[in-house]
């Protein structure tokens, strides 16, 4: 399909153009870095940032968070999360 935009330059203001379901783990740190997180299933998101920093997040469905982790940890996570890059 054409794609009018493919020579646009991609930065964290232009709509993301994948995605992935995420699986969290306590030990790996995401494939793709994303530019935010989408809430699918209402729950508890606990994040990594760049400095090895752990927050814990009650998040609702249809919630984006506009962070970037590094990783999202399995221990206390119970949202399912859609990753958008």
């Amino acid at each position: 399909m054409p794609d009018s935009f493919d020579t646009d330059y991609v930065n964290l203001t232009s709509p993301g153009v994948a995605h992935y379901v995420v699986v969290p783990s306590d030990s790996e740190d995401l494939p793709t870095r994303p530019r935010a997180i989408y809430v699918n299933t209402s729950g508890t998101a606990v994040l990594q940032d760049n400095d090895g920093v752990n927050a814990s997040y009650d998040v609702s469905a249809g919630t984006i968070l506009a962070f970037r982790p590094v990783r999202v940890l399995s221990t206390g996570t119970t949202a399912q999360l859609i990753a958008w890059y």
